[in-house]
């Protein structure tokens, strides 16, 4: 009973206990909350008190913008309002001046209607004195005015046809000689700007030797040298025919010029057999191969021409080897294409493709030993096999007149390669075909009837004919010269041109006694 009694008080006393702490806890949250409202007021009016300042600080600073503002849009009114003012001034004074030049051209119209009236009474009269007087030329000529009329304009068209035929044979002639002068200017600046050497390189085929005793070395037991040499190389080697010297013969010049080489090489080793041989000569190939490469490339580069097929390049090396009368034709072709590209300029013309027409104008020539027909056409079939544009083709085709030239770039293409090779000292032939040369050309020229002597001077670029006047007169001369110079063209050979020139003279003869 006594721990229930302790028990019972205790629970009653933490009742106690709990029943206060509630209590305090109660009301420090009231007070908490009640401090809490005050401060949230307090701030509360504080933020109020600064929102209103702010607001009368902004209301103050757009009252004074507004008045800012104000004085300048009456500033901007009274200065517009000056200015419509001059301007209304000015419109005032040239409306002024429009009414009083339209008095004046109302004066000037009235004094111009009254002189209209006098010229119209004046025309009338005239035109009654016409007609009086068209009357009185008829009865005197006794011709109706249609027919004086149609007399008078046969008249006149007759005097008109010989003066128009006359200025026309005149401006013929004067547009001729202008053109031959212009032409002669624009190839004579063509040709000083080049300045080019005389005489070309020529290939050499000959290669000398130390003694007379390296050609038995040369053809070695039972000709196993000579004949691997040749195999090898493709080409046909002459021994006896010269002293000291071994004639390299072959129509490819490329493989002239390795079995050269090889030869050279040969020589200068001293080891002269069928394994050396081959072995040297697969060198060679290879040194010439890469010379044919170098020569090309810097060809193109020297003249500034890009984009070509690198087996055009090629070509062009090859004809490094190749000469023509004695005139190299890699040179040949740089030269016609620095003539042509300067007559193109010259011109107006596509200076590009004359250039390039004239490089690759004799690139047939590079292979022509290896296909049949004129190196103009295997040279435009190359090129178009290699995708060059169709007016390069003609420019190719057409240099030796085996196509029509199609454009005038092709035609500065063919001046310029017979300006290259036909200038003195481009090319050179031996005496022997020379001789033949000048034999066959008086030939031709006196196998025509009515020729009595005939001569063929300036190194054989021009042939002179005199005829018997009895026999051909003035017209059958002339139509002689170009009859002369076609059975020329179809019959000989010959680098440059050919000049015809065909004389006819009458000579009356008597004496004195």
């Amino acid at each position: 009973m006594f721990w229930t009694r302790n028990l019972v008080t205790f629970v009653a006393a933490l009742l106690g206990v709990a029943v206060v702490a509630f209590l305090l806890g109660y009301l420090l949250r009231q007070y908490l909350e009640e401090t809490r409202r005050k401060a949230l007021g307090v701030q509360r009016e504080k933020v109020l008190a600064e929102a209103e300042a702010k607001a009368r600080e902004i209301v103050l600073s757009a009252r004074d913008e507004a008045l800012k503002i104000r004085a300048e849009a009456e500033q901007e009114i009274a200065r517009r309002k000056q200015e419509l003012e001059r301007a209304e001034e000015r419109l005032q004074k040239r409306q002024e001046a429009l009414e009083h030049r339209n008095e004046q051209l109302e004066s000037r119209e009235r004094r111009l209607n009254q002189r209209q009236s006098e010229l119209d009474k004046r025309k009338n009269e005239l035109d009654k004195m016409e007609a009086k007087r068209q009357a009185e030329l008829e009865r005197v000529s006794g011709m109706t005015k249609e027919e004086a009329k149609a007399l008078l304009l046969k008249v006149v068209e007759e005097e008109s046809r010989k003066e128009v035929a006359a200025v026309i044979r005149q401006v013929e002639a004067e547009a001729q000689e202008e053109a031959n002068r212009k032409a002669q200017k624009i190839i004579s600046l063509a040709i000083q700007r080049m300045a080019s050497e005389q005489v070309s390189e020529l290939t050499v085929s000959a290669v000398p030797l130390p003694s007379d005793e390296m050609k038995g070395r040369i053809i070695g037991r039972g000709g196993r040298n000579i004949r691997a040499l040749e195999q090898a190389t493709g080409v046909d080697l002459v021994v006896d025919d010269t002293p000291e010297a071994v004639i390299v013969s072959a129509f490819d010049p490329v493989r002239r010029e390795i079995a050269r080489r090889a030869l050279e090489k040969l020589i200068v080793d001293g080891r002269i057999h069928p394994g050396r041989i081959e072995k040297i000569v697969s060198k060679t190939e290879q040194e010439v191969e890469a010379i044919i490469r170098e020569e090309g490339e810097s060809t193109v580069q020297e003249l500034g021409v890009h984009g070509l097929h690198p087996d055009l390049v090629r070509l062009l090396g090859v004809l490094k080897f190749r000469t023509s009368y004695g005139q190299n034709q890699l040179l040949h072709a740089v030269e016609t294409a620095r003539l042509a590209s300067v007559m193109a300029a010259e011109l107006g013309a596509n200076v590009y493709l004359a250039k390039v027409g004239g490089l690759l104008h004799d690139i047939g020539k590079a292979v022509d030993h290896e296909v049949e027909g004129p190196h103009a056409l295997i040279g435009a079939d190359v090129a178009r096999r290699y995708g060059l544009s169709e007016d390069l083709v003609n420019c190719i085709a057409a240099h030796h007149c085996e196509e029509e030239p199609k454009s005038v770039e092709a035609v500065l293409v063919q001046a310029a390669d017979a300006i290259s090779g036909a200038r003195p000292g481009a090319r050179r032939e031996s005496l022997e075909a020379y001789v033949k040369r000048i034999k066959a050309l008086e030939e031709v020229a006196h196998s025509f009837p009515g020729v009595d002597q005939c001569y063929a001077i300036q190194a054989g670029r021009e042939i002179r004919v005199i005829v018997k006047p009895e026999e051909i007169d003035d017209l059958a001369a002339i139509r002689l010269s170009k009859e002369i110079a076609q059975k020329i063209e179809e019959n000989l050979e010959y680098p440059g041109q050919i000049k015809v020139t065909v004389i006819r003279e009458t000579r009356a003869v008597d004496y004195a006694k």
